[in-house]
């Protein structure tokens, strides 16, 4: 039996009919086709699926689209605005906090949350905030140096 929910994406709002066992990731991805939160371990591992429900970063793959109803949710396509990336998303390019990009939404949806609860984190605060996402290719010291300088772009 399929449930209608309301949901706001990206600051557009939407209502949809889904399964009640859809989950998050599967509803961003393949009903509205925002491919940038990525499917990784669905298990809630690796992050990769991180996005903002109501300001608070969650692994989408462990969340039910139903449980979203009424929300508001945020993903790496709606950081930008106006033409311009967000600090983060500027900072993880700058700082080369990237290589194969699998894990970068999400690692950037942790990192902004980080910084929105922490504006001047140490290196180990950065490295227990963004804990919860796996990387296999950058190392992680360009992530940290990433948020560092995010950091002090945003409290600039």
């Amino acid at each position: 039996m399929k449930k209608t929910i309301r949901v706001t994406v990206n600051g557009i709002s939407r209502n949809d009919e889904v399964e009640p066992r859809l989950l998050l990731i599967h509803y961003l991805r393949e009903r509205l086709g925002l491919t940038g939160p990525h499917i990784g371990c669905e298990t809630s591992l690796c992050g990769a699926c991180t996005v903002e429900i109501d300001g608070k970063a969650v692994k989408s793959c462990s969340v039910f689209a139903v449980q979203a109803d009424g929300r508001n949710v945020l993903t790496i396509e709606g950081l930008a605005s106006n033409g311009h990336l967000h600090p983060v998303q500027e900072a993880f390019w700058n700082e080369h906090g990237l290589q194969c990009g699998f894990c970068t939404p999400g690692m950037i949806m942790a990192s902004k949350q980080l910084l929105e609860r922490n504006s001047n984190p140490t290196e180990g605060e950065i490295r227990h905030g963004i804990e919860g996402n796996l990387c296999r290719c950058t190392g992680y010291q360009h992530i940290v140096n990433a948020v560092k300088a995010a950091a002090a772009k945003i409290g600039a």
